[in-house]
Order: C-alpha cells, then structure tokens, then sequence
C-alpha cells in the first residue's frame, strides 16, 4: 500500500495547476513567457493575482492530499513525508508535461503544514519577511528553505532526512536562480 501510495502521490504532484488553469482561462501558458516557470508566482507576473492564487491553492492541496491520507491509512511519520516527497517530485518533473515543472516551494509547503504546521508557519514568515524587504521570490524560497532544517531537527527529527531531501530537491531547482542572485540579475517585484 505504501508503495501504490508514493505512485498516486506523484501522479497527483504531476497536475500543473499553473499550466491546466492558464489554459482553461484562456491565459498565456507560463512555461512561454515571464520565467518559463509553471508555478503560482511566474502565473502572478504573467495572469494576475486570481489565477495565480487559485495555482497556489491548488499545489498547496496537492502536497496536503498524499500527506493526509497517509495518515488517514495510518503510515507512520517517515512515510507520510516520503509520500509527501513523491508529491514535490510529481510537481517538479511531472509525467504529464514532460518531466518540465515548478520550483516546488508551494507544494512544499503543503507537504510540511501536515507534517509539522509549525515548522510551515515559520518557513512562511520567513517567505513573507524576505519577499518584504527584497521583492524576489527565489531569495525568499531559499530563505525559508534555509530555517526548516534545524527546526525540523528539534521538533521532529523523525523525518528529518526526508525533509533533508525536500531542502535539497527545492535548492536544486532554484540552482539557476541561486546564479542569477549572485551576479545581481535575478528578477524582482
């Protein structure tokens, strides 16, 4: 079961809301324009708040969704984290687009608001205090990405390596961005 789990946990991750929502709308399709970055904060720049809110719910969801069913079928804690890393998995390199997907912050963050809720609300301070004072996404991901490790070590060292998984899979593929930071040309707000 928990193997048909960690499937249907990437199968679900897969679902680009940012791509099947700028269609449905009628919207330009974000991997074409702004970053090329299916995720909520290129469909922000490209399509506006609403349809960028309604992406961030919905890679929200799927992190959340694999992660409570798990629990619901009473898998222990490790477990609920790897099904929750098929998920993150499923939105970065997803089946149905060509392995061609998000950053993978927002379905993160689903992920750890089941998982540990206080270690999210921190990570997501630390987003929102980033993003206030620099205006740009990718320092404020890899910032609260940057704080999850040792909190999680202290509340939950029971996934830790799982979520040491998370970390590096989200840096990964904010590793072009990590460039454009350094040399000062990283997109703002």
């Amino acid at each position: 079961m928990f193997w048909l789990l960690i499937i249907l946990a990437y199968l679900l991750g897969s679902v680009s809301f940012a791509i099947v929502l700028s269609k449905l709308s009628g919207k330009i399709d974000p991997r074409t324009s702004g970053s090329k970055n299916p995720g909520a904060t290129n469909v922000l720049r490209i399509a506006g708040a609403g349809l960028a809110s309604l992406t961030l719910i919905g890679d929200l969801c799927k992190g959340m969704l694999p992660v409570i069913i798990a629990i619901l079928l009473n898998f222990n804690e490790q477990q609920q984290a790897w099904i929750g890393i098929a998920a993150i998995i499923g939105h970065l390199y997803p089946i149905y687009f060509h392995f061609h997907g998000g950053k993978g912050v927002a379905t993160a963050t689903g992920v750890l608001l089941i998982l540990s809720p206080i270690t999210a609300c921190l990570a997501i301070f630390a987003w929102g205090i980033t993003f206030y004072l620099k205006r740009t996404s990718s320092l404020a991901s890899i910032s609260a990405i940057a704080i999850i490790l040792p909190i999680i070590l202290w509340l939950k060292p029971i996934i830790f390596l799982p979520i040491c998984v998370l970390c590096l899979l989200i840096i990964w593929r904010h590793r072009s961005n990590l460039k454009d930071l350094l040399i000062g040309n990283e997109r703002h707000f």
